[in-house]
């Protein structure tokens, strides 16, 4: 870690500093102060808190227990005023556990369509349908793992390893879910970038690494108003996430000025005062997985977080500002009065009409389940975007489209319906047949699932052309036969990743290497030993080492699906067929073995219950440390071919530094923020913070209350420490509101460039904008913008890109601010990482000269 300024010293809590208490020490939990878009929220919320009592409050940040209530998160709730708990729901890809619900594409193919139309739209249909089954928070999308390593298991459920690419695709993703009037809550904070060890691991990363890669799209969640942030299961240089003072305080509430609240991931949360104090604002689910009998139900917060308000140990402000955030996140995202939303229509644990309304104490049977529709007309979307987020790699002879072939054979598992249903395997936890989305809390139940080889018999009977499928990968002998006469033979293969309590195949949530599944690669093989026009299909999680199919002469066309969702079959015919031009961009770098991204994932070490990995390799990850190592990848970050051609030409900077621009060091904020505000008076007698008399409690059902009147509240004779005072706070001079300081958004340069379409057919370019930054420090080239350019033969179209303050600043660790570095920058425009068409020096700011 580079030094730190004084006041920031007592913030970074190392192995080497392990006698400074984290609980006591650095920073104050920041009380929000709206802003951006939050002053009516805020106006509302803290009216609203300043109604209720301390039980009141408590009982609005802690979850009920798992399986408690009907989804699979749910707070306490304030019945005197008639506001039920809050329902949170997973996923990032659409509800978890329900049914007459859509299953949209994964993340990961959302970043592969580079659209941010789609982004958006995405986000608004899978907002509405979360929206209609009463649910108040989704459980996405998802920044972490942001891909450091192309292992991890739930890159998927992200959007690419690149921090711009996810950043705008979770700003649209949360523009989209919000507007429809359900709380975003961007996960997982920060640094849970593998499955193996993801509960015990401690991370240890660079200031500047920190802000350049991995915190970035997090900053752009916050700017875009995201009402929620879900702290990870792993550590921070030795602290938990869930109550880490230097993450959740110091960077996250005040250098980001996140106005929303921090939830725990569902267990991640430790300890009672050291979530409190150091920034969590909603524990879940509330009690252990497994709880234990007990006057509190194992529960970690509830009874026991109204104990310490009593004794003075969380001061009230610090419970104060929790519900203030968590209900200025709920007015934000609600128009009307909180008495009308959507009462929750479904059970996340009871398929059927009636069962438990608190399943894990067996208690209030009736009817939990409404079968509530709201899939309205997403289907197309999710076609589209399926179509749309395919990446052709290869194409030799102009082998695709199709057009009315003799004969296909359809081989391999990868493109089959499973007999037992597409919801046959728990959690998706199988490659039983074709796979659409990965493992674990990330996923959705299909309403139906359109499997390739289904679209491509329907499309082969309109043309009149003789199908044949094989289901299995292991009969080789079979495959050759049915490929050998056919005219086409279109493979397909699956890599899967997912979460790390589901073991597949011998993967721990994580891929144990970059190697098709299921004997995919030997199945490519032989396939196209005895076809010369074989096309591959993959739906994989990530990369996977293709390199020799890349270079075998009969394999004329390689397409990357990933994870399409329900409607997979179909948006993968409207590519083969050339209804629709393929105009996904991968998203990853495709190397042509593991080594060769540098980053390796933690599988063993030496102490299991302790482990600890260094991100050494610095921002340098994917296509950055491809370029930087000299690696040639089999396939580019950004790579992606059309069936059209286009061409660049009349590349202009225009730069909009004006005479007032403020220097680098100028770009600060200074002063102090208002002192902590309390809302209300709370009664603290033992009498008001126990059950009303003849409540019946159920157990292990999680409550705010005092377990009893024969509890005895000593006050705490602690000093004031940081932790727990109110007074003023210093602004960071990164920050000063959601996002960080507005002058970093601020547009310094407009990029034009014009883009033609060269070819005979309509097509969609994907032009990117790189910058270099300068320095052995600053990979060569990083992602500063892109656009989807839809072009009709001989049309051409200017393309505009934006360059901010923060596009072409570096993070300084000693001054905690961002500065533009004075070494020389350039741009270039490009369809992909490696192909530069348009190149310019960047014309330096006024008062600087590039040196």
């Amino acid at each position: 870690m580079a030094p730190l300024p004084s006041f920031l010293v007592p913030l970074l809590i190392t192995a080497a500093s392990a006698a400074i208490d984290p609980f006591t020490s650095g920073f104050p939990s920041p009380w929000a102060v709206g802003g951006l878009g939050w002053d009516e929220a805020y106006t509302k919320a803290k009216e609203f808190v300043s109604g209720l009592t301390l039980v009141e409050k408590v009982n609005l940040t802690t979850g009920t227990g798992w399986e408690a209530d009907r989804c699979v998160g749910v707070t306490g709730s304030v019945p005197r005023l008639g506001f039920r708990g809050f329902c949170l729901q997973d996923g990032p890809l659409g509800i978890r556990y329900t049914d007459h619900n859509s299953a949209f594409p994964a993340g990961i193919n959302v970043g592969a369509t580079f659209s941010r139309r789609l982004m958006r739209l995405r986000g608004e249909a899978m907002g509405s349908e979360f929206h209609d089954k009463g649910i108040d928070v989704q459980l996405g999308p998802a920044a972490g793992p942001l891909g450091r390593v192309p292992q991890g298991g739930r890159n998927w459920e992200g959007f690419s390893p690149d921090p711009y690419l996810t950043g705008v695709a979770m700003a649209e993703t949360i523009k989209g879910i919000q507007s429809k009037g359900v709380i975003a809550c961007a996960k997982h904070y920060i640094l849970n970038e593998q499955e193996h060890f993801r509960n015990s691991i401690s991370v240890k990363i660079d200031d500047r690494t920190l802000h350049e890669l991995y915190l970035w799209p997090f900053a752009d969640s916050v700017r875009a108003g995201v009402g929620s942030i879900m702290c990870s299961y792993n550590k921070i240089e030795g602290l938990y996430s869930c109550e880490n003072n230097w993450t959740t305080n110091y960077i996250l509430k005040n250098e980001l000025s996140f106005q929303g609240f921090v939830v725990s991931d569902w267990g991640a949360q430790k300890t009672t005062l050291g979530s409190a104090l150091n920034g969590l604002d909603m524990a879940m689910p509330g009690g252990p997985f497994s709880p234990t009998p007990g006057p509190y139900s194992g529960a970690i917060w509830g009874g026991l977080l109204t104990e310490a308000v009593l004794r003075g140990d969380v001061p009230q402000w610090r419970l104060d500002d929790m519900v203030v955030r968590i209900m200025a996140s709920y007015f934000k995202v609600h128009t009307g009065n909180y008495t009308t939303r959507p009462d929750i229509n479904f059970s996340s644990w009871e398929k059927k009409a009636e069962g438990y309304f608190h399943p894990s104490s067996k208690s209030s049977w009736g009817v939990v389940n409404e079968f509530v529709d709201v899939q309205r007309n997403h289907a197309a979307l999710i076609r589209e975007i399926g179509a749309k987020s395919i990446v052709l790699l290869k194409n030799s002879n102009s082998a695709l489209p199709l057009r009315k072939p003799a004969s296909v054979a359809v081989i391999g598992r990868d493109a089959q319906d499973d007999p037992l249903g597409p919801n046959a395997c728990v959690e998706r936890a199988c490659i039983n047949a074709t796979v659409a989305m990965g493992w674990g809390s990330g996923t959705a139940e299909y309403p139906y699932l359109i499997s390739p080889s289904t679209a491509l018999k329907a499309r082969a009977a309109v043309d009149g052309t003789a199908f044949t499928s094989i289901v299995g990968n292991w009969d080789l002998a079979q495959a050759q036969a049915a490929a050998r006469n056919a005219s086409v033979a279109i493979v397909f293969a699956t890599a899967h990743a997912g979460e790390d309590f589901v073991d597949v195949d011998g993967n721990k949530g994580d891929r144990n290497n970059l190697t098709l599944w299921d004997n995919g690669d030997a199945l490519i093989r032989a396939v196209a030993a005895v076809n010369n026009n074989t096309v591959v299909v993959l739906h994989t999680a990530g990369p996977v080492v293709l390199d020799y199919a890349k270079a075998h002469p009969n394999v004329t066309a390689i397409l990357w699906a990933g994870y399409p969702g329900q409607e997979s079959g179909n948006g993968l015919a409207d590519v083969l067929y050339g209804d629709v031009n393929p105009q996904g961009r991968s998203p990853f770098t495709w190397g042509k073995s593991v080594e060769d991204y540098g980053a390796e994932l933690l599988f063993t070490a030496p102490d299991p219950r302790n482990p600890t990995q260094s991100f050494d390799e610095g921002v340098f990850i994917d296509y950055r440390h491809f370029q930087k190592a000299g690696i040639a990848p089999t396939w580019e970050f950004g790579f992606g071919l059309s069936y059209t051609t286009f061409d660049y030409s009349g590349l202009k900077i225009v730069s909009h530094n004006g005479e007032d621009t403020l220097t680098p060091t100028q770009m600060i904020n200074e002063g102090l923020t208002e002192p902590a505000s309390t809302f209300g008076t709370l009664n603290r007698s033992i009498s008001a913070n126990i059950p009303p008399a003849g409540f019946n409690k159920i157990w292990p059902y999680v409550y705010p209350w005092l377990s009893g009147s024969n509890v005895t509240i000593v006050p705490s004779t602690a000093a004031v420490t940081p932790a727990t005072n109110g007074s003023e706070q210093r602004v960071l001079p990164a920050g000063g509101a959601p996002g960080g300081n507005p002058r970093l958004y601020e547009v310094m340069y407009t990029i034009t460039a014009e883009i033609k379409n060269t070819g005979t057919v309509p097509g969609t370019e994907i032009p990117q904008l790189y910058v270099q930054l300068g320095g052995e420090e600053n990979p060569w080239g990083v992602l500063r913008g892109f656009d989807d350019v839809a072009l009709a033969p001989g049309e051409t179209k200017m393309v505009k890109f934006e360059l901010t303050r923060r596009d072409i600043s570096n993070w300084n660790t000693t001054s905690q601010n961002w500065e533009i570095w004075s070494k020389p920058k350039f741009v270039f425009v490009g369809s992909s990482s490696n192909r530069i068409r348009l190149n310019a020096t960047l014309p330096a700011p006024p008062g600087m000269v590039w040196v």
